[in-house]
């Protein structure tokens, strides 16, 4: 059901920290990162991203949905918008986060970032 979990968080460093040291009896690893993010999961599959908010409170939660192909991403941007979600982002390949990436992006109701993705 999830493909992956991205949390706001304040303190970078200090989230990082306790991330790794929490999740790596679990067998998870520090993956791709830098000064305003850090992915964290299995060896080469990050699932849990951790994104810096300056200034209090983030905007809200991000959480990705995996879908079975590029259909069903269209479809869930589609069925959303009508159902009252806000476009953060069409769907198409997002070669910037692999060169398979397939993604769709809306801004629910109450502000989280919802994402579809066939990898």
């Amino acid at each position: 059901m999830y493909d992956h979990i991205g949390l706001k968080v304040r303190d970078l460093a200090a989230s990082r920290r306790f991330y790794e040291a929490a999740l790596a009896p679990l067998g998870h690893v520090l993956g791709s990162h830098d000064n305003t993010y850090a992915g964290i999961g299995p060896a080469g599959e990050p699932a849990l991203w951790l994104y810096a908010v300056e200034g209090g409170k983030g905007p809200g939660t991000h959480i990705a949905f995996r879908a079975a192909d590029h259909k069903a991403v269209e479809a869930f941007h589609k069925a959303g918008l009508k159902a009252g979600g806000t476009d953060n982002g069409g769907a198409g390949p997002r070669t910037d986060y692999s060169p398979t990436y397939y993604a769709a992006f809306l801004i629910d109701p109450d502000g989280n970032n919802v994402e579809a993705v066939c990898p």
